[in-house]
């Protein structure tokens, strides 16, 4: 469950941080953030998607916490 808690976390926190970074015109490490986006996506679109609905809940909220990780990096950079 833990790796499923951080997978959505660290997915959302890329978004997050990518739309920050489209947003101020950043578009190198933009493309390079987008490339993150997808290879995370790659390892948890299965287990999100036809999970039990506990582990639906588990990213769920990984993902909530990913969205204040990646704005409170985007602040950072």
């Amino acid at each position: 469950m833990v790796k499923l808690y951080l997978t959505g976390l660290v997915q959302v926190a890329l978004v997050s941080l990518n739309t920050v970074l489209l947003a101020s015109g950043r578009t190198g490490l933009s493309i390079v953030v987008a490339f993150l986006i997808s290879y995370v996506w790659t390892f948890n679109v299965k287990r999100a998607a036809f999970g039990s609905h506990w582990e639906k809940l588990i990213y769920s909220a990984g993902a909530a916490s990913g969205a204040a990780v990646g704005l409170y990096i985007a602040g950072i950079l």
